[in-house]
């Protein structure tokens, strides 16, 4: 066996793991389907500081998402609804690599910037840690909400293309009611593709 040969396969396989790495990362993960529950339940999505104070968002849409973000969460607990904050951290090798050669190693485990942002300190009741834009890809959300007899869910934060929609679409399969509050959700790009994917899976937009 030639040291090319030996070169050339190392280098597919190495090509063909980031690109099983970037399907993880965008994939939409399928679970039991819920029954019977009657709670809700506010979602605080990527609301860290990495993406917050670094993330191409702008001043003013900052300020504007910030303000109803936090009459979303005064409104869940004056009817009594959990705040849970998803937190992402890049965990996986092939995810861990992914970071650091195309999101500038943002939000890498064990990097500064995944705590939740300044504006949104102390406001969740629970966190759960995602390793992919899905934030029920570990079973940590799904046992969560079961435990809080959660049978739908509001979602706010951050990217409107990426972790809200992914977020939302995974509820959905599942069987949850789910409601994406559009106020406080912030994109960096046109999101006519993801509202329109959220809509044809049952989410509800506001």
């Amino acid at each position: 066996m030639s040291v090319v040969y030996v070169v050339v396969v190392a280098l597919v396989a190495g090509f063909l793991w980031l690109v099983a790495g970037v399907v993880r990362i965008g994939a939409v993960s399928r679970g039991a389907r819920i029954d019977g529950r009657g709670g809700e339940a506010l979602l605080l999505v990527d609301l860290q500081s990495v993406f917050w104070n670094e993330g191409p968002y702008s001043d003013a849409a900052k300020t504007e998402a910030a303000a109803v973000i936090r009459a979303e969460v005064a409104a869940a607990k004056a009817n009594g609804w959990p705040v849970i904050a998803l937190r992402q951290e890049w965990s996986l090798p092939a995810t861990k690599v992914i970071a650091r050669l195309t999101m500038k190693g943002q939000a890498v485990a064990g990097t500064s910037g995944t705590e939740m942002a300044a504006p949104f300190e102390g406001l969740a009741d629970h966190e759960v840690v995602k390793r992919v834009q899905d934030g029920f890809e570990t079973g940590a959300l799904d046992a969560l909400l079961a435990e809080l007899n959660v049978g739908a869910v509001r979602i706010v934060g951050l990217d409107y293309n990426y972790c809200v929609a992914k977020t939302a679409l995974a509820a959905a399969q599942r069987g949850y009611g789910v409601t994406v509050a559009e106020p406080g959700v912030l994109a960096a790009q046109d999101s006519a593709k993801a509202r329109a994917d959220l809509l044809q899976n049952g989410v509800a937009l506001v």
